[in-house]
């Protein structure tokens, strides 16, 4: 199917960026294809992976250059997803993805759906005075890699955000936990460790900086990110709680990018897709469709000087390897 572009209803780009993301990936459509269609016509129009199969539907049939996502916007905000307002792309994407394994009734497709996003992760709380540990597993959508250390200190590559995100962190002082053995408050060291990653790996550069004397601003430094990402470099042996075959399966090649450009206030989001039929990169900037090359991508890299230009914002992988 050719690249279509959407438009925009009234500062729609982000579920425009989003919403294409989603439809670029085959194996999201695929599980879209096979979903029950509502019996009566209210259901239908409040139904999220319905709508969105209508649109998909409107998007291949190739009469336009943009489709207008309208009907679907209207869905969404049965929902409580304002129309017209200035979205996070990273919230939007969380909302999105929750209402469509809400209304998807089929388990088997629900399932396919987890399978697809979701990266599970163990939680590990040592103490630090005795023996005692707790070790609690759960499940998230996107990993939100911040893009400053503690000390403010700006991360250089996409692979030092993820290390950082996964190093171990000595709590102390006030944040001591008790500790069951022990009977008192004591110092614990908290890691995570990597469990299983999804077909479709998310991932959330923490450019928007939430100060509380000031506004919100964005991190916009240069920020570089591979076209192939393998986790098994990145990540050491401490940090992954997989056995060997699930860690063949952690090679990565970028997708999507979800780009802002402007000021965290008020901003413009557009996404780059590498087509999975065509292997080329396209850039949707909603009703706008254009095919790019790598290098045009790798303008999203951010840029110090230059806050308002485009930086990328969320990261999509794909598995190179799936078993």
């Amino acid at each position: 199917a050719e690249a279509i572009g959407l438009y925009n209803l009234g500062q729609s780009c982000c579920l425009n960026s989003l919403l294409q993301v989603f439809l670029m990936n085959i194996r999201f459509t695929r599980i879209l294809r096979r979903i029950t269609v509502p019996s009566s016509p209210a259901q239908r129009r409040s139904n999220v992976p319905y709508q969105m199969l209508l649109l998909l539907e409107k998007m291949q049939c190739g009469k336009c250059k943009a489709v207008g996502p309208t009907d679907l916007a209207c869905c969404l905000s049965e929902h409580r997803v304002e129309l017209f307002v200035q979205h996070d792309a990273a919230q939007l994407f969380l909302t999105l993805w929750n209402l469509l394994r809400k209304q998807m009734k089929k388990p088997e497709l629900v399932g396919e759906l987890r399978d697809l996003y979701t990266i599970c992760i163990q939680e590990h709380l040592a103490c630090q005075k005795c023996s005692f540990e707790v070790k609690s597993k759960s499940t998230m959508l996107t990993l939100p890699l911040p893009v400053l250390d503690a000390n403010s200190h700006r991360l250089k590559t996409l692979e030092d955000c993820l290390q950082y995100f996964f190093r171990p962190e000595e709590l102390t002082g006030q944040n001591m936990c008790f500790c069951q053995q022990c009977g008192r408050k004591t110092a614990f060291l908290q890691s995570m460790k990597l469990v299983h990653l999804p077909q479709t790996l998310t991932l959330h550069l923490k450019r928007f900086c939430f100060e509380r004397s000031s506004r919100t601003h964005k991190l916009s430094h240069y920020l570089p990110f591979p076209q192939e990402l393998d986790l098994r470099q990145v990540l050491t042996e401490s940090q992954c709680q997989a056995d060997d075959s699930e860690k063949a399966t952690w090679q990565y090649e970028l997708f999507a990018v979800v780009a802002h450009s402007g000021s965290a206030s008020c901003g413009h989001y557009c996404a780059y897709i590498r087509s999975l039929t065509d292997c080329k990169w396209y850039c949707f900037n909603d009703s706008e469709v254009c095919q790019v090359s790598w290098d045009d991508v790798k303008c999203t890299y951010g840029h110090s000087n230059l806050c308002w230009r485009e930086t990328a914002y969320l990261l999509f992988y794909m598995k190179k390897h799936p078993q």
